[in-house]
């Protein structure tokens, strides 16, 4: 007999053992266990009416709603393969995802009908909505005005709920979530029901010491591997309660977790960045007993003032969409280190292996610079329909993240940068992170980005993009490069400092320094020297 496992058990068992607790606060709409159980039951009956087919694929194009949870374990519970949609994407980009993972039916949410409706034509792709009435589309549910949308949560309701999740293997897809395309056009990561169950129990119980009695800020973007493992699943798995924020902002964030007693907060560093600004115009600020970091590097000065400021320890981690995304964290057990990323874990191996050749591992020893490499049940089943590349990345059984990073005695893993992001001057690594760190502490920077722009001279030079501290002593380009000569090598420390209003970010709320690079190469005497 074979073994069979599904990512639904998560949201199952929870149903299961704890039916009339609030499992999401979506604003005013509180749901119990029981009642997004039982809905997502329906969903999988209405998706299993609409993709008859076996293993179908089914796009997911929603905010953070109770619509996003009900859908997403509706799809899995009917045995459909689903694609979560960058939100902020395109709609030629959204038909992309649709055409790559070959997608048998978008679901919508009634916010992002006109945009969705666009890339389901575009790709050829049948759509549903799901929610309420759709925002600026006719009553009637025509996309142009002509041709009716259905409506999911209409066919639900006049159809019986599946009695039981439809049958998975620990390795069958579950989801495939695409790359942000920061280097390339968008690729499909497949990740399995084991990967992806395996994370949610890890990160719950294991890397962060999750309770039942846990309120979840559930701010980051459930479309994207962070906030749909260790926010939504994890959170499930262990029976907390996720409030939704649809869309982050520092103040409405705080209010809602005083309002709703959050305890648990994941974010990125722009989004602690955000709320330390914003703390001193709060009276109060939330008891919040964990929070968990990941996405970026957190610069050291934010991590020292959010502690103080908001009473709370932060716990970093580490990982990439196919990773599931968990490698690394800071866990209770072993401590925390400033500046790194944690240990590995359970399950998992995180090395540092030499850059030279591409074709092969080759494990450093302690300390050593090189690139991290990662092996366990989190690595992914590899890119959808590009065996090429996924054999570009899987080497000897270790997952090549492309991140620069070491490796201490005790076991604490650092991550230095991604290899493209790295400055080369005159022959010589600089490494963006380690400048960052030192103008962050500056009082009159509120975030930075370091990038290299084109030298005639060096090949690159140092370029910090800054973003003042509002109500500061003004600062100028001159001010921080002397200010940060003394602290940094002669090679490393910045000769050209740009001030920015704010910094570009994706859809997870990662600086695209891609993006930046391009901005400022596309300004006149953008050479430097």
């Amino acid at each position: 007999m074979t073994a069979t496992l599904s990512l639904t058990s998560v949201l199952r068992e929870s149903a299961l053992r704890h039916p009339d607790k609030v499992g999401v606060v979506d604003g005013d709409n509180r749901v119990t266990y029981a009642a997004l159980w039982q809905r997502s039951l329906r969903y999988a009956a209405a998706l299993r009416d609409l993709c008859p087919g076996p293993r179908p694929t089914v796009a997911l194009l929603a905010p953070n709603t109770v619509e996003f949870p009900t859908v997403y374990y509706g799809a899995l519970a009917a045995g459909c393969v689903v694609v979560p949609v960058h939100l902020l994407f395109t709609a030629p980009e959204m038909a992309h995802v649709l055409r790559d993972s070959g997608a048998d039916l978008l679901v919508c949410h009634h916010a992002l009908a006109a945009v969705g409706a666009a890339a389901s034509a575009e790709a050829g792709v049948p759509l549903v909505t799901v929610g309420g009435a759709p925002s600026g589309i006719p009553a009637a549910g025509a996309a142009d005005g002509s041709t009716p949308v259905p409506s999911l949560d209409q066919l639900a309701d006049t159809t019986t709920p599946l009695p039981v999740a439809e049958t998975t293997a620990p390795e069958d897809p579950a989801v495939i979530l695409y790359t942000s395309g920061t280097t390339g056009e968008p690729k499909g990561a497949v990740l399995t029901h084991l990967n992806l169950v395996m994370n949610a129990t890890i990160s719950a119980f294991d890397a962060n010491e999750v309770r039942h009695a846990d309120v979840v800020l559930g701010c980051l973007p459930l479309f994207h591997t962070f906030g749909q493992t260790v926010s939504m699943n994890a959170c499930f798995r262990a029976g907390g309660t996720l409030v939704l924020l649809a869309r982050f902002h520092p103040d409405t964030a705080i209010e809602l977790m005083l309002r709703e007693g959050v305890d648990v907060f994941h974010g990125v560093p722009t989004m602690y960045v955000a709320l330390l600004a914003a703390a001193n115009q709060h009276d109060r600020l939330p008891a919040l007993r964990l929070c968990v970091s990941g996405g970026a590097a957190l610069p050291v000065p934010v991590l020292e003032g959010f502690s103080t400021t908001f009473d709370a320890q932060i716990y970093e981690g580490y990982g990439l969409s196919e990773t599931s995304p968990v490698a690394t964290a800071s866990q209770p057990r072993f401590g925390t280190r400033a500046g790194t990323v944690g240990h590995a874990i359970w399950g998992v191996e995180v090395e540092i292996a030499e850059l030279e050749d591409p074709e092969r591992i080759r494990l450093l020893g302690e300390g050593e610079l090189g690139e991290i490499v990662v092996r366990g049940h989190n690595v992914f089943a590899g890119y959808l329909n590009r065996p090429e590349a996924t054999e570009q990345v899987v080497v000897d059984g270790w997952f090549r993240t492309g991140d620069l990073g070491t490796k201490d005695a005790d076991g604490f893993v650092r991550v230095v940068d991604r290899k493209g992001d790295v400055v080369i001057r005159g022959g010589y690594n600089i490494y963006p992170r380690e400048v960052e760190d030192v103008l962050a502490r500056h009082p009159s920077v509120r975030q930075v980005a370091v990038i290299g722009l084109p030298d005639p001279v060096y090949g690159e030079e140092v370029c910090a993009v800054v973003v003042a501290e509002e109500g500061g002593e003004p600062v100028t380009e001159e001010t921080l490069v002397s200010w940060s000569r003394p602290l940094l090598g002669k090679h490393k420390y910045p000769r050209h400092v740009r001030f920015v209003d704010e910094l570009p970010l994706g859809p997870s709320h990662k600086v695209l320094k891609r993006e930046l690079r391009r901005r400022l190469a596309a300004q006149p005497g953008a050479e430097a020297g």
